[in-house]
């Protein structure tokens, strides 16, 4: 079996590391650069910077951000946040980012999915899918996507409400109509070589992930699986590795916050007989 992998997520906000609630409250946790070389001290496995305004407020890539980072750490780096076509993500992997995350731009346009791992293959391409629950009052969204009518089996309609989720994008603020599990597995047929996939009920809670979720998901994919969303005890990150069928676990307030470091996280999991790396 694979190492499993702990990756340390940087929520970034006008240069600084924040961490919030269900996508908002958002409090401050350090200097980026500072962090990741402080992670990378610990053991971490890989890390991901997320610009969590950077499509919302249609502002460019952490370029600086991430250069000044890959001077310091040499972990595997994975950005997102503001990307929106293939210079950008050239630019990021100049830059020194080994992979790259796309959210808001994939959603309005999947070819680019399939472009961008066609021009630079999928090892370094990862789907970001910011997934919120729905209920029996849920109306589908009617977004307008140019590309809706090729599509038609990726929306929600009243039929498919029970037990389902949404994409969201902009950062979690703007609701799609698109059902997560189709758009996974739409995304790893155009390529995508992982799927980074966050909670939106569970983000900033510290009451676990989603497990159901990401078990559906995982189970319907043969590409990695990164859970995100929810972490608050390492019983959690256990049970999304074993339960959640996720092939790596990512969290941010209890490493940001010192509830526990790398390397107790690790220990831990491999004293539960998780594979990891020390």
């Amino acid at each position: 079996m694979l190492a499993k992998r702990i990756i340390p997520c940087l929520d970034v906000k006008d240069g600084r590391v924040v961490k919030g609630i269900n996508f908002v409250n958002l409090r401050d946790a350090g200097d980026p650069v500072e962090v990741a070389a402080a992670y990378e001290k610990e053991g971490a496995d890989e890390l991901t910077f997320l610009d969590i305004t950077a499509s919302h407020e249609k502002r460019n890539i952490i370029l600086d951000i991430v250069a000044r980072t890959a001077e310091k750490v040499f972990m595997p780096l994975t950005v997102g946040g503001g990307v929106r076509d293939l210079d950008d993500i050239r630019n990021l992997l100049n830059s020194g980012a080994d992979k790259v995350a796309i959210n808001t731009a994939a959603v309005h346009n999947p070819e680019f999915v399939r472009n961008a791992a066609k021009r630079f293959g999928s090892q370094c391409i990862v789907v970001a899918i910011d997934a919120k629950r729905v209920g029996s009052t849920y109306k589908p969204s009617k977004t307008n996507l140019n590309w809706r009518k090729l599509h038609p089996k990726l929306f929600l309609t009243k039929n498919t409400l029970e037990h389902s989720f949404e994409v969201y994008t902009h950062g979690g603020r703007n609701s799609t109509g698109i059902d997560v599990l189709q758009w996974a597995k739409l995304m790893e047929a155009y390529g995508a070589g992982e799927i980074l996939l966050t909670s939106m009920d569970c983000d900033g809670t510290k009451n676990g992930y989603d497990l159901k979720l990401n078990r559906t998901i995982s189970e319907s994919l043969t590409i990695p699986l990164i859970a995100s969303g929810g972490a608050g005890t390492l019983e959690h990150l256990f049970k999304g590795i074993t339960e959640g069928k996720a092939d790596a676990v990512l969290a941010a307030s209890i490493f940001h916050f010192k509830e526990f470091s790398i390397e107790e996280t690790k220990k831990f999991l491999k004293l539960k007989g998780i594979p990891v790396r020390i």
